[in-house]
C-alpha cells in the first residue's frame, strides 16, 4: 500500500501499544504472550512470593499489582473462547498455588499441591476471567457514553457491510459482553 509516497507492508502481526494485533484478528497470539510476559514477572518476584516471612495476604496483594497487570494488559478488547479462559483459570492456579505453597494431608502426613476448591477458598477476590470480563464491561460502558461523532463508538454500534465468508462466524467482541 501507498501513502504519500511511502510504502506499507503487509504483516501477519505486528505489536501496537504493547498489544500484539494479527492479520486474522486472532486473539490467540496475544494472550499467549501476555501469559508469557506474567510468567517472567512472576518469576522476577519469585523470591518474594516464595518467601515464609511475608504473609499470605501481602503475597496476594503483590500479585495483584505486579503479575496481574501485565497478564490483564489490553484484556478490554479480548474475546475469549472457552478454551483462553481456561488458559487464564490455569495461569491464575498455577501462581496460586506457588503462592500458598503445599498442603500437608492429615491423614498420610504427605504433602500435596491444593485442589482447586481449595484455592478458591484461600483467595476470596474474583477469578481472572471474571476481571476480565468486569473491565470489559466498564470500558463498554465508557465507549457507550461517548458520543455519536467519535470513531470507537462507531465501531461498537456499526454493522459492517458485504457478505459473512463461509462457517461457523467467530466471536464478537459485543456478543462476549453477555
Amino acid at each position: 500500500m501507498k501513502i504519500d509516497n511511502s510504502s506499507i507492508e503487509r504483516v501477519e502481526e505486528f505489536k501496537y501499544f504493547g498489544t500484539t494485533l494479527t492479520n486474522q484478528n486472532s486473539i490467540q497470539e496475544e494472550i499467549k504472550s501476555r501469559l508469557k510476559l506474567g510468567n517472567a514477572c512472576y518469576y522476577s518476584v519469585q523470591n518474594l512470593l516464595s518467601s515464609r516471612l511475608l504473609s499470605k495476604h501481602l503475597k496476594i496483594k503483590i500479585n495483584r499489582t505486579i503479575v496481574l497487570p501485565i497478564v490483564l494488559y489490553g484484556c478490554e478488547i479480548w474475546t475469549l473462547t472457552l478454551r483462553e479462559e481456561r488458559r487464564l483459570r490455569v495461569f491464575e492456579n498455577r501462581v496460586l498455588r506457588r503462592l500458598f505453597g503445599p498442603k500437608r494431608d492429615e491423614i498420610t502426613g504427605e504433602w500435596r499441591k491444593l485442589h482447586i476448591e481449595e484455592l478458591r477458598d484461600l483467595y476470596s477476590l474474583p477469578n481472572i476471567v471474571r476481571v476480565v470480563k468486569s473491565r470489559r464491561m466498564r470500558w463498554a460502558g465508557h465507549v457507550a457514553l461517548m458520543g455519536e461523532g467519535r470513531s470507537v463508538h462507531r465501531v461498537l454500534v456499526g454493522k459492517p457491510e458485504g457478505k459473512r465468508t463461509l462457517g461457523r462466524p467467530r466471536h464478537r467482541w459485543k456478543i462476549t459482553l453477555i
